[in-house]
């Protein structure tokens, strides 16, 4: 047999192995079904009437989803985790950095309003049981990091909730989306 034909047997066993493992892509590797049952809470594109330029997120912390605003009067709608009662972010900000696999220290108030987060003061590296999950959008105000993140999370049944520290959590297949599609210096609304 000629060395460089393929056989039937590695194009069967590579098949397999792609169908094996999972959800993955430029360095990307999560197990795929985060969305649960839930239709209601599959990305997808909606009408959206806003006066935002296209290319901005608003994130509805009452309707608990971050909408990418697109031209022609229409979104890409993901739904998100918020902030418990007190704890959100409101305003303005951009996008000032960007991280693949981020790691997480929690704030001072973050370990004083849950003591039990004082085990991970020294920090918790990036991978599959970092709190972020696959990727983080860091929200700035001017040249200040607000402390307040867009990021993906390891307890996606918790999309949809308020429950998080104040940062706004989606899917990790939905962050994944949402930092390939948009650059450093992106503006945000959070209401």
């Amino acid at each position: 047999m000629d060395k460089n034909q393929i056989t039937r047997r590695a194009l069967v066993l590579s098949g397999l192995a792609l169908i094996t493992s999972g959800c993955s892509g430029a360095g990307w590797s999560f197990g795929s079904g985060e969305r649960g049952a839930n239709p209601n809470l599959r990305r997808r594109e909606v009408a959206y009437s806003t006066n935002e330029a296209p290319g901005t997120i608003v994130v509805n912390t009452s309707e608990r989803f971050l909408y990418l605003v697109e031209p022609g009067g229409r979104a890409t709608r993901y739904a998100c985790a918020v902030g418990e009662e007190g704890l959100s972010y409101k305003g303005r900000a951009t996008i000032g950095r960007k991280a693949e696999w981020p790691s997480w220290t929690p704030t001072a108030s973050m370990i004083e309003r849950k003591p039990r987060l004082a085990q991970y003061a020294g920090g918790v590296p990036g991978g599959p049981n970092n709190p972020l999950g696959a990727a983080a959008l860091y929200l700035y105000r001017g040249s200040e990091d607000t402390k307040f993140r867009l990021h993906g999370t390891n307890e996606p049944w918790l999309i949809g909730q308020a429950v998080s520290n104040g940062c706004i959590r989606l899917t990790n297949e939905d962050i994944v989306d949402l930092y390939s599609r948009i650059p450093v210096g992106t503006p945000v609304l959070v209401v």
